[in-house]
């Protein structure tokens, strides 16, 4: 491959909208284990949060993505490989970065439900004090006013 090619290449998978309209590959190889990735980041995204049992096991499959990221980019950087081969690469990691996209934007984590259900007993709490100190707690102001 030519330097000017490889540069080429590592520029379009750097590119900030190279993921737009690029499709999860349906299968990938990581670290030697094929992995349905379409099916894992779909069968992830279907759901609203992802439970607690899940959460390691995507968290891991991130760690594993960002790492084969990296491999094939240091081979198209650094590799002594074939145009073909760094179109496969480029292609492969435009794929993984798109998968990446998909499971770092998941629906609400437990931690954020927690917080937001702590923020509605606060206001719950608040607006509670709010009536006392009003007098207009459950018929109260009707007491105060014989």
């Amino acid at each position: 491959m030519q330097e000017y090619e490889r540069k080429q290449l590592l520029e379009r998978v750097e590119r900030e909208g190279a993921t737009v309209g690029a499709d999860i590959p349906e299968t990938i190889t990581v670290q030697g284990e094929e992995i349905d990735l379409r099916t894992f980041v779909f069968e992830i995204k279907r759901r609203e949060t992802v439970p607690p049992g899940e959460r390691e096991r995507v968290e891991q499959a991130k760690r594993n993505l960002r790492r084969e990221r990296v491999e094939r980019l240091e081979a198209i950087e650094e590799g002594e490989i074939s145009r073909e081969e760094g179109e496969e690469l480029a292609s492969g990691i435009i794929g993984i970065d798109r998968a990446l996209n998909a499971l770092e934007n998941l629906g609400p984590t437990d931690l954020e439900r927690e917080q937001q259900a702590k923020q509605a007993a606060d206001t719950k709490r608040w607006m509670s004090f709010l009536k006392k100190a009003l007098g207009q707690e459950d018929g109260a102001g009707a007491r105060r006013g014989r």
